[in-house]
C-alpha cells in the first residue's frame, strides 16, 4: 500500500552566474566557431525564480533589471509516500522497488534519494542494492521545486540526446528559454512540461543555463534533480564546454589582434534591454579561437568566454566595431562592410536575426562519468547567409 500526503508549498530562489569553457589556441582557416554565452547556470538550493539579468529577448520595451518575474516561480512541493512491501515484491532491490511504486520519479532520482536518507527502509538508511521482504516499510520524505505557474504547452522540441538523466535541446530560432515579461507562452519551459511531465518537479523545469531567443543551437537539461545539480556544478568548475558559430563583420587580419577582450559589461544606464562595456561593470573576458575568412571583410569565428554575462560576446564584437552580422541591438550599420556585390549585400541587410548558433556541447555524464559530446549542424538561414558571404571568394 502506498500513501501519499498532500503536498505544501512555500517558495525561496535565486540565482548565480555561469561561466564557460575557454580555450586557448587561435587558429586562421579553422573548422570552429563561436559563442554569444549570455546564459546563466541555476544553482542548487539558489534556483531561480527569475535571471538576475534577461538575455532571452532583447526586444522588450519596458524591462526594469530589478523586476521580479512571477511566471515560472520554482515553489517547494513537500512529498511524503510510504509503501509496504508485498510477498510478490518480496527480493526486489529497494531502488528497483521503489522505481515501481513511486512511478513520478526516476530510478536515478530515487537512488539519489536512497543514499541521501529521504527514501528509508524500514526508518533506516540503506544502499540501494539492498532487497527488501514482504512487510517492510519504504518511505519517502524529501521538497521538491515545482513551478506554480509555468503551463504545459504541446510545443515541438528537437531532442538530440537523452537518457534517464540528461537531455539535450536543439532549440530554434525564436523561441524564448523560459516564461517571462512578455513571454508567459510559447517557451521551451512549457514545452518540456508538456513533453516531460516530471520536470515539473524541477526549477526551471530542468534547465542548466540558457541562451538568447535569436540564438539557435544546444541547451542542456538534467532530467532528475541530482543530474541538474551535478550539471550546474561542470558550468562552474567548466568542465561543461560550448562552441558557439557566429558570423561576423571584420577581416581575419583585424579580428587576430583581438585574441582577449577583456572589458567589464554592465546593463546600459537608459536602454535597459542593452548591455554595454562600462568602467562600473562586471569583469567580462572573451577569448577569440579560430578565424575562418569567409571573404575580404566577414568571418567565421571560434569564440571562449572566460566569463559569461549576458550578451558578453555580441557586445565585445560591436565594442571593438567587429559586429555578428544580423544583430540588430548591437551591430547597426557597421556590419556592412566594403566591397560587396549586391547579394551579399541584400544577405546581410535581410537576415533575421544575430548570425549565431551553439553547435557543440560537452560534459561529463552526471551518473556514469562518461564524457559526452553532442553536436548539431549549423542552421539552414546561416548556411545560405555562409554560401553568399564566400560566392567567388574562393576563385581569388
Amino acid at each position: 500500500m502506498t500513501t501519499n500526503t498532500t503536498p505544501k508549498q512555500t517558495s525561496e530562489t535565486k540565482l548565480s552566474a555561469q561561466q564557460s569553457s575557454m580555450q586557448d589556441e587561435l587558429t586562421i582557416n579553422g573548422s570552429s566557431l563561436d559563442a554569444d554565452l549570455l546564459d546563466e547556470s541555476l544553482s542548487d538550493d539558489e534556483l531561480a525564480s527569475t535571471y538576475e539579468e534577461i538575455d532571452d529577448d532583447e526586444d522588450h520595451n519596458e524591462y526594469d533589471s530589478d523586476v521580479t518575474s512571477v511566471a515560472g516561480q520554482a515553489i517547494p512541493q513537500v512529498i511524503d509516500m510510504t509503501h509496504t512491501v508485498t510477498e510478490k515484491e518480496a527480493g526486489l532491490r529497494i531502488d528497483k522497488l521503489a522505481s515501481q511504486v513511486f512511478t513520478d520519479f526516476s530510478r536515478a532520482q530515487l537512488q539519489g534519494w536512497v543514499g541521501d536518507g529521504s527514501l528509508l527502509h524500514n526508518c533506516s538508511v540503506q544502499k540501494p542494492k539492498q532487497r527488501v521482504k514482504a512487510g517492510d516499510v519504504i518511505h519517502l520524505s524529501t521538497t521538491l521545486q515545482q513551478h506554480s505557474e509555468d503551463q504545459p504547452e504541446n510545443i515541438a522540441i528537437n531532442v538530440v540526446y537523452e537518457d534517464d538523466d540528461v537531455l539535450v535541446i536543439d532549440k530554434p530560432v525564436g523561441m524564448v528559454v523560459h516564461p517571462g515579461a512578455g513571454n508567459q507562452t510559447g517557451t521551451l519551459v512549457n514545452a518540456l512540461l508538456y513533453h516531460y511531465p516530471q520536470q515539473h518537479h524541477l526549477p526551471r523545469a530542468g534547465l542548466v543555463h540558457r541562451i538568447d531567443k535569436d540564438t539557435s543551437g544546444l541547451l542542456l537539461i538534467g532530467k532528475t534533480k541530482p543530474a541538474q545539480m551535478a550539471l550546474m556544478e561542470q558550468l562552474k568548475d567548466k568542465s561543461v564546454y560550448r562552441h558557439y558559430q557566429c558570423v561576423v563583420a571584420g577581416d581575419a587580419a583585424s579580428l587576430l589582434r583581438h585574441r582577449r577582450i577583456d572589458a567589464p559589461i554592465g546593463r546600459h544606464r537608459n536602454q535597459r534591454t542593452k548591455m554595454t562595456v562600462m568602467t562600473a561593470g562586471r569583469e567580462a573576458v572573451t577569448h577569440l579561437l579560430n578565424v575562418t575568412p569567409l571573404n575580404d571583410n566577414y568571418c567565421l569565428l571560434d569564440v571562449g568566454l572566460e566569463t559569461g554575462r549576458t550578451h558578453q560576446i555580441r557586445v565585445h564584437l560591436s565594442h571593438i566595431t567587429y559586429p555578428i552580422v544580423g544583430d540588430r541591438v548591437y551591430g547597426g550599420r557597421r556590419q556592412l562592410r566594403a566591397g560587396l556585390t549586391e547579394a551579399q549585400r541584400q544577405a546581410i541587410g535581410n537576415f533575421p536575426r544575430q548570425a549565431l548558433h551553439a553547435y557543440t556541447l560537452g560534459f561529463v555524464h552526471p551518473t556514469t562519468g562518461e564524457d559526452i559530446e553532442v553536436t548539431t549542424p549549423i542552421p539552414e538561414d546561416m548556411q545560405k547567409l555562409i554560401s553568399v558571404l564566400t560566392d567567388g571568394y574562393d576563385d581569388e
